[in-house]
């Protein structure tokens, strides 16, 4: 932009015109003293140029978070969330998972973990007024075979859980041919396959979404007692990496994580188990540093639940935009869905 078009005495225009600064952009990468020099202007004629051509690129004003939160219309992208295929745990969520960030889904084996990531694989190929990201996603095992039966269940039953979609888009999204399955059996090998094969699917924007199921697995065989600096670093760094891959791409990260039994004077909020039994997420401060939110997934075991069918919990436990809270779900052949009426703060 010209000079000529911002508030300034036609006396400065002409001075910052003789030193041949004629865009708004060249003022800026003069430091004060140079420009001083170079034009021969005072020291309150260039501290009044840098002040009125730094306003004018900046616009009427800073925007605050509540801002950004208040006019979600102007601002869609900060506002963008990958559904579950669930109005319920959508509204858990506040409209699903964030794109930036790692999510943490926790808990004990046959909660449906597993269950519900690959409900978000079909999930984030879905078009974006459904909720999805027109995208695959890339599911990394790291401890048993990717079950990919349950999967094909999933994608014949699809038009029984997302109803909210029309059938034959549901039918005609190629959902088998989008995720991208890697097998990690060991901490270098899943590195290797973040720090490398991830990036390249990332960036061509074949993939958005990373599903790791599950973190805990490697760092458990691998690292003992008093291996636990090395596997702190190991943590950090796979942490980092899959923080930086997500921003970069706008890709929601979810790492499934297993559980493990408190230490007494744990009084943590969002411990799971029966009074007696007080499970918290594994892999400690350093993992859980590295997260933007965590989600933990109960089922209650038939002795503990009394008669009926058991009982399942998906509990926020702590999230930046999310206050604590919880819902009941069931994990049916289509899929997992929350049950209406049953969230709580």
């Amino acid at each position: 932009m010209d000079l000529d078009h911002l508030e300034l005495n036609p006396r400065i225009v002409a001075a910052m015109r003789k030193a041949r600064l004629r865009s708004l952009r060249e003022v800026l990468c003069v430091s004060g003293p140079d420009l001083q020099r170079l034009t021969g202007l005072s020291g309150p004629d260039v501290r009044h140029v840098l002040r009125t051509v730094s306003s004018h690129l900046r616009g009427s004003g800073v925007l605050t978070a509540l801002d950004l939160h208040l006019q979600r219309d102007r601002f869609p992208e900060q506002h963008q969330r990958l559904s579950l295929g669930c109005p319920v745990l959508d509204r858990l969520l506040g409209g699903g998972l964030p794109l930036d960030g790692i999510t943490e889904l926790a808990g004990r084996s046959s909660a449906g973990k597993t269950q519900l990531a690959l409900q978000l694989c079909l999930a984030v190929q879905f078009p974006r007024q459904y909720g999805g990201l027109e995208a695959g996603a890339v599911y990394i095992c790291t401890e048993d075979t990717f079950p990919n039966k349950r999967l094909q269940q999933l994608i014949t039953l699809q038009p029984r859980l997302r109803t909210d979609a029309p059938g034959d888009l549901v039918d005609k999204l190629p959902f088998g041919d989008r995720i991208f399955i890697e097998h990690a059996a060991t901490v270098d090998t899943l590195l290797e396959c973040v720090r490398k094969k991830l990036p390249a699917l990332l960036s061509r924007g074949a993939a958005r979404l990373v599903v790791i199921d599950s973190v805990a697995a490697p760092f458990r065989c691998e690292f003992d007692g008093p291996a636990s600096a090395r596997r702190a670093r190991a943590l950090q760094a796979l942490g980092a990496t899959l923080r930086r891959l997500s921003q970069a791409s706008r890709s929601p990260v979810l790492c499934i994580n297993q559980v493990t039994e408190a230490l007494e004077e744990d009084v943590a909020p969002g411990l799971l188990g029966a009074p007696g039994q007080r499970l918290a997420p594994a892999l400690g401060i350093a993992w859980a540093n590295q997260l933007l939110l965590r989600l933990m997934a109960d089922r209650r075991r038939p002795e503990e639940a009394g008669l009926g069918p058991p009982a399942r919990t998906l509990r926020v436990v702590f999230a930046p935009h999310l206050p604590p809270s919880s819902c009941s779900y069931t994990v049916n052949p289509e899929g997992v869905r929350g049950t209406p009426g049953t969230q709580s703060g």
